[in-house]
């Protein structure tokens, strides 16, 4: 039976297990405290079901032991499958679900960022209430369909609709990666096998025409519409903009850095890599900011922040002031996003470079652009194949002209 113990000297926890005849000590950083035990224990019961199912893998546990290679060459001990029928689940013993899933949470979430992680602990603590005392290798096929059927009936927090099939997805998600998961650790066939994901609708795209745009920036709150502004004309995301520092505006460059994002009032990384960019500034986007360093410059790191100097709160942002505006313009209520699509709907009616475009947005490549926006380009400017008709029209007189 192994254990968890603290070192001596260091104070930091260690694994104490025997495998193979051989006593296992495996050092960790973590300081003695309950939470970090708890996680330890956890893994140690992983560890003691693989020993046990004689498919312990020292190196997938502990890549960067000198242990790993000791054990490298241990033949694997062979373990008699029983032919079952395709939905029977496996008779070697597997851990419950709520065990290995906090041990997958634990050896994920260096992978993640805050907002991320907050994210996939609701979601787990709704599948260990749902699956926490069932074995993993006795979760069956029919157990996530229906799981997934359930969610199907579930009316969205705040709303009298349903769960979209996006978010019934993105639910599923930590379901299908735990017990894929569980599935190679403990060598039986995932039960997620050939479950498709839920057909999910086009992407929501309502961009703002010019006459709208104008609109909304003579009527908005005079203390927001320097905000707006830089939202309409750079095509920024909301946790881009609210995080924006003045460090990462330059104004002799004429360029907005977006190195970092607010998610849940937690300053972190860009949504992608690809979302790591410049913005080259508009003259109106240049007079905005310049305008509103008169406002905040001294007093926020964050270019548009609250009477506080600290981050906006977009919830506020959406609620008190964007849809009220929008209201009295009598404009059909949308998300404050559709700033973003609005601006790449009219640089593609501009006839900016597609390429430049896309590096404006973030976007690794154009296939998005076209996809998602081209077919509004013709609406905002009321000029449908206007422009080939007056080159072909320009040709002709030219050579009449001759």
């Amino acid at each position: 039976m192994g254990s968890i113990r603290k070192h001596g000297q260091t104070g930091a926890l260690f694994f104490d297990f025997r495998y193979e005849g051989a006593r296992c000590r495996e050092y960790t950083t973590l300081p003695d405290t309950a939470a970090n035990k708890k996680k330890m224990e956890k893994v140690m019961k992983m560890i003691e079901a693989d020993i046990t199912a004689g498919i312990f893998d020292y190196r997938k546990y502990f890549p960067a032991s000198k242990n790993a290679a000791r054990f490298d060459a241990v033949p694997a001990v062979s373990v008699a499958v029983p032919i079952t029928a395709p939905d029977t689940p496996p008779v070697a013993p597997t851990p419950l679900f709520k065990d290995f899933a906090e041990t997958w949470y634990l050896e994920k979430e260096v992978e993640w960022r805050k907002s991320h992680r907050i994210t996939v602990r609701r979601e787990l603590d709704s599948l260990i209430s749902r699956f926490g005392e069932k074995a993993v290798g006795q979760i069956t096929k029919a157990d996530v369909l229906a799981y997934r059927a359930e969610l199907g009936k579930v009316t969205a927090r705040g709303k009298e609709t349903k769960l979209s099939a996006a978010r019934i997805n993105k639910m599923l998600n930590p379901l299908r990666q735990i017990l894929n998961e569980a599935a190679d650790r403990f060598n039986f066939p995932t039960p997620c096998q050939n479950i498709k994901q839920l057909r999910i609708k086009r992407t929501d795209v309502d961009p703002f025409s010019l006459e709208d745009v104008r609109a909304i920036l003579a009527t908005v709150r005079e203390d927001f519409r320097d905000y707006f502004t830089v939202r309409f004309f750079t095509g920024m995301r909301t946790g881009e903009i609210d995080g924006l520092s003045w460090e990462n505006v330059d104004f002799g460059a004429r360029l907005i850095h977006i190195h970092q994002s607010l998610v849940r009032g937690t300053i972190g990384p860009t949504k992608t890599s690809g979302s790591h960019r410049s913005i080259a500034m508009s003259q109106k986007v240049y007079d905005a900011l310049r305008e509103q360093w008169e406002v905040s410059g001294e007093k926020s790191p964050f270019v548009f922040c609250a009477r506080n100097g600290e981050p906006l709160n977009h919830r506020n942002i959406t609620r008190r002031v964007w849809y009220p505006t929008l209201a009295d313009l009598e404009l059909d209520k949308r998300n404050p996003y559709q700033t973003r699509h609005t601006a790449a709907t009219l640089w593609l009616a501009a006839g900016e470079s597609p390429e430049w475009i896309a590096r404006q947005l973030g976007h690794t490549n154009t296939s998005m652009l076209f996809r998602v926006y081209s077919r509004f380009v013709p609406n905002l400017v009321g000029r449908d194949g206007a422009a080939f008709e007056q080159l072909i029209e320009d040709e002709f007189e030219l050579e009449d002209e001759v």
